[in-house]
């Protein structure tokens, strides 16, 4: 009851925000954006067992990935979410026929970390709107399966089990995999019991106390030894320099501690939380746009990451809710909407150059992966923004009557 509460407070206070700052993004314009975006995407995708991953510089159409790619669960949880905004059954059955392709990924020996991405992002969702049992029941495989990568001695998950051998990694734990945990809480509180949610805390608090510099900015992979869980190394493995804060790496960070407080309560990861989101909103540029890495040697000619700029914003919206200081949850609801005032401005948005929602993402740098395009998470997660948006919004009406 006391955290109802608490919580019923800070949303409040935030709901004030709404009505003090005029709202720069016309989140209603937006979303039928992103409706007459996907629409385009369905009319061009072969069959269900494809998921648009990203678009090549010069082209409209998405290059497509099978069902083991990581990016594969973006797609079938953009569906969702549009069929979350419009009510529209043709969005469900849709979401439903891409999402069901994915089922035997939750029932393969664990092969990713990123099993959430992959099956929370879509299965989740789904479950979440539907409230379909055949949902949950591969989201708790799927937990299952992310659990048998957890290494106790070390106290976090492996992420990518190819690198063991190939690059010699015995346990490596990448900061991207905080964004995994989702699954794990959400399957401890729907009949996958006590040890789910203890993997996940342990993890977090693990990547909290190895994974980030005095400063609050993250190295994207630390390697550990596996029997005795000690740290044998650290890297940012696709960002510029083991010494750099790779944007989109930070921005995982803010969004997963933010998720962990709202799963666990525990005020140590609202402050930490808080403190990785203020060394990332310090060293922002002017449109608040991050660079793909913020100490990139070429800035200001170094690509720009917008898929960083949706994950953030996201995050800084729900975390925005949590937050007593009101000048403190100010700064981070305003700066989430300033960011995506400018991710749906001409420059950021794909408009008719096209089928995605947004241009001018990066994805590995180093090896000049998916360097300055569209990406598919980036739409995910913009248009999960647009839509926390919308629910403040809708909050701030209902009080208002």
């Amino acid at each position: 009851m006391k955290n109802k509460l608490f919580f019923a407070i800070v949303l409040s206070q935030v709901l004030l925000l709404v009505s003090c700052n005029a709202q720069k993004v016309d989140v209603q314009n937006e979303l039928e954006f992103c409706v007459q975006q996907a629409n385009k995407t369905i009319a061009q995708i072969p069959n269900d067992s494809l998921f648009p991953r990203s678009i090549s510089n010069g082209n409209a159409n998405w290059d497509y990935v099978n069902k083991k790619d990581w990016t594969s669960g973006f797609w079938p949880g953009i569906l969702w979410y549009l069929y979350q905004y419009t009510g529209d059954k043709y969005f469900e059955l849709k979401a439903d026929s891409t999402t069901t392709e994915l089922t035997s990924v939750a029932y393969s020996p664990s092969f990713d970390h990123d099993l959430g991405f992959m099956l929370y992002n879509s299965f989740g969702n789904g479950y979440r709107l539907t409230k379909d049992s055949h949902y949950k029941k591969v989201l708790l495989a799927a937990a299952d399966s992310l659990a048998t990568l957890y290494n106790p001695k070390v106290g976090t998950i492996l992420s990518w089990p190819s690198m063991v051998k190939k690059m010699n990694w015995p346990h490596n734990t990448i900061i991207d995999n905080m964004m995994n945990l989702e699954l794990l809480f959400w399957a401890a509180k729907n009949g996958g019991g006590q040890k789910l949610y203890d993997i996940a805390v342990k993890h977090a608090e693990t990547t909290m106390k190895n994974q980030f510099r005095p400063d609050y900015s993250n190295y994207h992979v630390v390697v550990y030894d596996t029997t005795t869980g000690k740290v044998i190394k650290r890297i940012t493995h696709q960002g510029y320099s083991n010494s750099s804060m790779w944007a989109r790496g930070q921005s995982w960070a803010i969004y997963g501690f933010t998720m962990v407080y709202r799963e666990t309560h525990d005020k140590k990861f609202l402050d930490f939380a808080e403190n990785v989101a203020n060394v990332y909103l310090e060293r922002l540029p002017k449109d608040l746009i991050p660079y793909w890495d913020f100490n990139a040697p070429n800035i200001p000619n170094a690509p720009r990451d917008a898929s960083a700029a949706a994950v953030t914003a996201s995050a800084l919206l729900e975390l925005s809710t949590y937050i007593v200081d009101k000048r403190v949850s100010e700064k981070y609801f305003n700066k989430a909407v300033r960011m995506l005032e400018e991710l749906s401005s001409a420059k950021y948005q794909s408009r008719e150059k096209n089928d995605a929602f947004l241009l001018h993402s990066t994805g590995n740098m180093p090896i000049q992966g998916e360097v300055d395009v569209p990406i598919i998470y980036a739409d995910y997660y913009y248009i999960e923004a647009l839509l926390r948006l919308k629910e403040i919004e809708k909050k701030h009406k209902l009080i208002l009557e």
